[in-house]
């Protein structure tokens, strides 16, 4: 009997809290009912926000390199040799732990979508754009949040559904 050894292959991942909570993340990779693929083994290229880094999994799990200094949002890239994964993730960063929060593509393209359509609906509520941009000023050079972050997170969550 001869027996062939499957090419290991990353095809989805959450994001949580090293379990040692040293304010490092830790990328577990899943199956498609979000369970953890614990024979997961190796080195797999990740962009964190533009940078690429090689993450070391084993048992499933890998642990980023750096620490998070404050909270900020983190776009998560994984290509495989067939397709990409992206997700974004905003990282509350407390005392006591780190909190991600997974954002949906989705989300970022019909929430400015509907209070825009809001705004264009009542002219008088002019201070929502205002408000907005005030927003996205302070996300974008606070936080981290890019815009080609919050395209490129919209460009994946429509992929994803096509």
């Amino acid at each position: 009997m001869v027996a062939k050894a499957q090419p290991q292959r990353i095809a989805n991942f959450i994001v949580k809290e090293n379990l040692t909570q040293n304010g490092k993340l830790a990328i577990i990779a899943i199956d498609s009912a979000e369970q953890p693929l614990e024979n997961i083994n190796g080195t797999f290229v990740f962009e964190l926000n533009g940078f690429q880094q090689d993450l070391s999994f084993h048992d499933g799990i890998a642990v980023v390199k750096h620490p998070l200094a404050s909270s900020t949002f983190v776009f998560f890239k994984h290509k495989n040799q067939d397709d990409s994964i992206g997700k974004l993730y905003y990282i509350h960063k407390s005392e006591q732990a780190l909190k991600p929060f997974k954002i949906s593509g989705l989300l970022l393209l019909f929430i400015p979508a509907s209070l825009l359509f809001i705004g264009y609906l009542f002219k008088r509520f002019l201070t929502v754009l205002v408000v907005l941009a005030i927003v996205y000023v302070y996300f974008n050079y606070s936080k981290g949040l890019d815009l080609s972050k919050i395209i490129e997170s919209i460009f994946t969550a429509i992929k994803g559904l096509i």
